[in-house]
C-alpha cells in the first residue's frame, strides 16, 4: 500500500477513508495533484501566504500539502471532507487553517487561486465553474486538473462559457492541467437549475441536483427494487444510497405510517431527496429524516431500523470497488432490529449473495432478472 506521498520538498502520510477499507493497490493523490501542486510553486513560492479555493480534492492530498494556507475545501462528499479531515491531523501537528464547504453552500470571494479537481459528472462541473465564475476577481488564478482522456472538448467548452480564455498543458504521467482567463467585468449567468423528471406512472415528481445518479429518468436498479419492496407499513425504514430519493419515496407513496430514514454520502443527494419529499408528500416530512453520511456510520447510536432498503454504488470516485456495498451491509446488521430485513439490489456478476452469506448466515432472492438479483437477509 502506498501512502507515501513525497513531492517537491515535502513528505506526507495519506489515506484515504475509511482507512480501514484502503485497498492495497489505492493511493490518495494522483499525478494531476503533482502537476497543480508544482505550478503554484513555480508560480507563487510564497503559496503559503496565499487563499486557495480548493474543489473536488477527494483525499486532501492538494488541501494537506498547500497548509499552512489558508484553505477553503469544497465538496459534495462527506467522505472526501473525513479523508481531508484525517489527513490534515496525521500531517499538521499545527493543523492549517481549513473551512470546509458542501457543493451546495456558497463560495468565498476572491480567493487567490481556484484549484479544481475536474469531476466524473459534467453537470456538477458545469455548477461549479458557474459558482466559481460569482466570487472571482481579476487577480484570482484558476487552474483546474485531471486525467488527459477526462478533458475533452467538451470540457473544454465549459469552462470557455463560464471562465472565458481557456488552454491546456502538455499532458504529463498520463494527466493535464487547464487554465482559464476570464475578461472582467464578467456578465451575469445563474446557476444552472436542477434537472426534473416524472416517475414512470407520472405520479412522482423528482427533482435532481447536479451531483446526483440518474439524473434524467429512474436507475433501472431502482425501478426493479421499488418494483419489488416488502410490506413497509408502520416500520422504520432506511434508504441507504438514497440518492434523490426514489426508493424512499415509493415507501411514503405506499403506506401511511412508515418512517424513513434518507442517508447518503453527498449533500447534494441528500438534499434532492428532502426537496423530492416536500413536493411530494409534505404532509409526511414528520415522517422522515434526512442524514449525510458515511453509509450508517454518522447516525445516532440508539438508532435503530425494522428494513434497510439498499441500491449499493461501485465505484468510488473513479475507483470500481465493492467495499462501500460491504459498509453498507456491515453497517446495516448493526442497526437492525432482531428480525430485521435488509433488502438489496445488485448486478448478477457482483458477489453480493457470499457477502450477505457470511454478514448474516444466509440471503434469500426474492426477484431477479438476467441482469439483476434482489437479495433478502434477515438479521
Amino acid at each position: 500500500m502506498n501512502t507515501c506521498f513525497q513531492f517537491l520538498d515535502k513528505t506526507l502520510e495519506l489515506y484515504r477513508y475509511p482507512k480501514r477499507f484502503m485497498h492495497p493497490s489505492w493511493q490518495a493523490w494522483d499525478s494531476a495533484d503533482e502537476l497543480l501542486i508544482n505550478y503554484v510553486v513555480e508560480q507563487q513560492p510564497d503559496y503559503a501566504n496565499a487563499h486557495f479555493l480548493i474543489l473536488n480534492d477527494d483525499f486532501g492530498a492538494l488541501t494537506s500539502w498547500l497548509s499552512p494556507a489558508r484553505i477553503t475545501h469544497v465538496s459534495d462528499s462527506l467522505i472526501a471532507q473525513k479523508s481531508c479531515q484525517k489527513n490534515i491531523q496525521l500531517n499538521h501537528s499545527n493543523p492549517t487553517f481549513v473551512e470546509y464547504r458542501n457543493s451546495l453552500e456558497s463560495l468565498p470571494d476572491s480567493p487567490d487561486w481556484v484549484l479544481l479537481k475536474i469531476p466524473r459528472t459534467t453537470a456538477l462541473l458545469e455548477y461549479q465553474l458557474a459558482q466559481i465564475r460569482k466570487v472571482i476577481s481579476p487577480t484570482t488564478r484558476i487552474m483546474a486538473g485531471a486525467k488527459a482522456k477526462s478533458i475533452q472538448k467538451s470540457t473544454l467548452s465549459l469552462f470557455e462559457k463560464y471562465l472565458g480564455n481557456t488552454h491546456t498543458s502538455l499532458a504529463k504521467k498520463k494527466s493535464r492541467l487547464v487554465f482559464s482567463q476570464p475578461q472582467f467585468p464578467l456578465t451575469d449567468l445563474s446557476l444552472p437549475e436542477p434537472t426534473r423528471w416524472k416517475s414512470d406512472d407520472g405520479v412522482l415528481h423528482v427533482v435532481n441536483h447536479a451531483n446526483v445518479f440518474a439524473r434524467q429518468q429512474m436507475d433501472i436498479g431502482a425501478r426493479h427494487l421499488a418494483a419489488c419492496l416488502p410490506d413497509c407499513e408502520g416500520k422504520r425504514i432506511a434508504d441507504l444510497g438514497c440518492g434523490n430519493g426514489i426508493i424512499g419515496l415509493t415507501v411514503l407513496q405506499r403506506t401511511q405510517h412508515a418512517k424513513v430514514t434518507f442517508i447518503d454520502e453527498s449533500y447534494m443527494a441528500v438534499a434532492s431527496a428532502k426537496e423530492n419529499v416536500r413536493l411530494n408528500f409534505p404532509e409526511r416530512l414528520v415522517d422522515c429524516e434526512f442524514v449525510v453520511s458515511n453509509c450508517l456510520e454518522q447516525l445516532d447510536k440508539e438508532t435503530q431500523f425494522d428494513i434497510v432498503l439498499c441500491n449499493p454504488p461501485f465505484h468510488q470516485q473513479n475507483t470500481v470497488t465493492d467495499h462501500i456495498a460491504y459498509q453498507m451491509f456491515d453497517d446495516s446488521k448493526t442497526k437492525l432490529v432482531k428480525g430485521g430485513e435488509l433488502r438489496i439490489i445488485g448486478n448478477r456478476h457482483l458477489d453480493y449473495p457470499q457477502t450477505l452469506k457470511r454478514l448474516f448466515g444466509g440471503y434469500e432472492v426474492v426477484g431477479s432478472d438476467p441482469k439483476f438479483s434482489i437479495l433478502s437477509s434477515h438479521k
